[in-house]
């Protein structure tokens, strides 16, 4: 009698594509399907996504990966054991409860639209209304010091001027400038995460403030606020007949709004910024039974048992445990470095977040994260918006057409600059070019950009490292569908002067998330998933091959490129 087989299915709804990859026992794929979904740029700087449309996309993934594995001959049906997901993070949606339907876009992580909050955010702006005798006037004060703007109003008063403002709101902002007294940083000891257009809180607050049907539904009790994790999840098991609000604690750990330490909604964090609590999901591990699969999907009664935010899911993927440091090449670029079971706080521009909580009583890892919001979305850029290439893997043979970037160094800063810069301000220039500038080094410089900007976080883990008295040293694990470009990979080797390991499996986040469903299942055993990362003997090394004293020219002249793009945001169209 022939052994039962087993698999383990995983959604990986990423930026801008969803995919459906199907397991076997040893971790193999033997199915998959992916579907790319539209996105939306309504003014410069926005990035929406249609979640329904997103939803779609997963359910077709799903059908025609079980239609494929099915041809080759798996019984998937009955050996289906459960679901894994993981996620693009911080992307931002509010939806009704009663009719499943979402009140606005999703907005994506990548979207500027909040820069004018986090820019005022350190400091108390007040609109309100001075009425003196036949005269109004409108004002519009930033307030640094409320000590001395109290006095202000006092002296009014006793002048017999009446001011008139909206007391709620006022005392709200009058609040908010009081807990905020830290600026960006007020709070990275609760959340590890400084103020930001990149997370899910600034974009709920827009939301709240712009919107009315979210106005509406909040005001009504009828708000589900969650990121793209939560959506999938409340609509896989059953969206408004008894769908589940749920989380994970690394999507959670990505809103802003979740204290590090305690793993749950930071009621303080939640009251400052006017946040109510009634709207935002439960938080789970990242391995656990959550719920099951309702009717309407491509399979039924399966269970849901492993979420993670896509880059959490792979550092999972690649087994990285405390030291060790991957980094994911997908529309944006994101390195992250196991710290274990202490929270690092970082002195040099880097974000304190979850790696992952493989169950609901076991340890929580913790890591440093730098995030890069343009890596690959350059690469779509050439091709989309400027037609120098035709599909996303000609640039490596474009690239290749020339040695160098004959001085051209571009800098990617489409909607600001996220680690280790952290400006808002900034955007994207193409600067050294002259008559002997080609296209093809234009490509070189876009593939050099996704480079630089690795080196960059690496360089900040290295100082935190040493300052920590940790190794400062970290063979750079790689993945994502960028890594198949060789010629990308060996410029990463050369710039950072140390090898870089990328696996046989470059899609790790989906093989991470099919990891957390199997354990929590009985699938694999936690050493088993960690012994992978030891036997990948089919993994492919790129060792640096550029002098040392032209690798520190280049780097240093990529920073001066870098500081050309600071204070930029305000330019006329």
């Amino acid at each position: 009698m022939s052994k039962e087989e087993i698999f383990i299915g995983a959604i990986d709804q990423g930026t801008t594509s969803s995919r459906f990859i199907i397991y076997d026992q040893k971790a193999r794929p033997i199915g998959s399907h992916q579907v790319e979904f539209t996105q939306f740029y309504p003014e410069a700087g926005w990035v929406e996504h249609d979640a329904v449309e997103i939803l779609e996309s997963v359910k077709v993934c799903m059908a025609k990966a079980l239609d494929k594995a099915t041809a080759d001959g798996h019984n998937v049906d009955s050996g289906l054991k459960a679901i894994g997901l993981t996620n693009q993070r911080e992307t931002t949606l509010i939806w009704s409860k009663s009719t499943g339907s979402p009140l606005y876009n999703a907005i994506v992580w990548m979207d500027a639209r909040t820069s004018s909050v986090c820019r005022f955010s350190s400091s108390c702006f007040c609109l309100f209304v001075v009425s003196c005798q036949h005269y109004v006037i409108l004002i519009v004060m930033e307030i640094e010091d409320l000590g001395y703007f109290w006095d202000l109003i006092n002296t009014l008063f006793l002048d017999g001027i009446n001011l008139n403002w909206n007391q709620k709101s006022f005392l709200n902002m009058g609040k908010l400038e009081k807990e905020l007294s830290g600026g960006r940083t007020h709070f990275v000891e609760t959340c590890g995460l400084p103020i930001s257009t990149y997370f899910s809180a600034m974009k709920l607050i827009w939301l709240m403030e712009n919107v009315d049907p979210v106005k509406q539904a909040i005001k009504s009790g009828d708000a589900m606020f969650g990121t793209m994790d939560t959506w999938l999840i409340w609509n896989l098991t059953g969206g408004v007949n008894g769908g589940l609000h749920v989380t994970d604690v690394s999507n959670a750990s990505r809103t802003m709004l979740m204290n590090l330490k305690t793993l749950d909604w930071d009621k303080h964090t939640l009251e400052t910024l006017g946040i109510p609590a009634e709207i935002l999901p439960k938080i789970v591990s990242n391995s656990e039974v959550i719920g099951k699969i309702g009717k309407g999907w491509p399979i039924t009664g399966i269970p849901i048992s492993g979420c993670l935010g896509d880059q959490h899911a792979a550092m999972l993927g690649q087994a990285c445990r405390k030291g060790e440091a991957k980094s994911t090449y997908g529309t944006g670029a994101f390195i992250l470095l196991n710290t274990g079971e202490e929270i690092v706080q970082s002195k040099h521009g880097l974000l304190s977040t979850l790696a992952y909580k493989l169950g609901p009583e076991a340890p929580t890892n913790y890591a440093l994260e730098g995030s890069i919001a343009i890596a690959g979305a350059a690469v779509q850029w050439l091709r989309d918006s400027l037609g120098i290439i035709a599909t996303a893997n000609d640039i490596e043979g474009l690239a290749s057409q020339v040695d160098s970037t004959g001085g051209v160094y571009f800098v990617p800063a489409f909607n600001g600059l996220f680690a280790p810069w952290w400006r808002d301000d900034a955007r994207g220039i193409v600067i050294g070019i002259t008559r002997f500038t080609s296209k093809a080094h234009i490509a070189r410089a876009v593939l050099e950009s996704m480079c630089f900007q690795v080196n960059d976080v690496l360089d900040s883990m290295q100082k935190d490292a040493m300052e920590k008295g940790q190794k400062t040293h970290f063979v750079l694990r790689v993945d994502g569908g960028a890594t198949v470009n060789n010629l990308l990979m060996q410029i990463q080797a050369d710039l950072l002067g140390s090898p870089v390991v990328r696996p046989a499996d470059i899609e790790t986040t989906a093989l991470g998330a099919a990891y957390a469903a199997g354990l929590a299942v009985g699938v694999w055993k936690e050493e088993e998933i960690f012994a992978s990362g030891e036997k990948a003997k089919t993994s492919t090394r790129f060792k640096p091959a550029l002098e040392e004293q032209l690798r520190k020219r280049k780097a240093e002249s990529w920073c001066r490129a870098v500081e050309r793009t600071f204070d930029l945001a305000d330019l006329s169209l």
